[in-house]
C-alpha cells in the first residue's frame, strides 16, 4: 500500500493511499515552519520543532534528523 497523498489540516497531517483510504493521523506541530515538508509514495515527512521525523505508509517513524 502506498502514499497517494498527505495534506495537513488544523494541527494535523493526515496521510491517504492511492484509493483515498486514511492510512494514518500525524500531529503536525505547533510553532512556525511546523508541519508537512514532503512526501514520497513511501514516506512522509514532518517537522516538529527543530526536528524532521520521517515516516513510513504504516505510519511507523523511520527516523529523526535536525531541521
Amino acid at each position: 500500500m502506498a502514499i497517494g497523498t498527505a495534506v495537513e489540516r488544523g494541527g494535523s497531517v493526515h496521510v491517504f493511499d492511492e484509493n483515498g483510504r486514511l492510512l494514518f493521523v500525524r500531529s503536525a506541530g505547533y510553532k512556525p515552519g511546523d508541519g508537512l515538508k514532503g512526501y514520497t509514495s513511501s514516506t512522509v515527512t514532518i517537522r516538529r520543532g527543530d526536528q524532521l521525523y520521517v515516516f513510513d505508509e504504516r505510519g511507523r517513524l523511520l527516523y529523526t534528523r535536525a531541521a
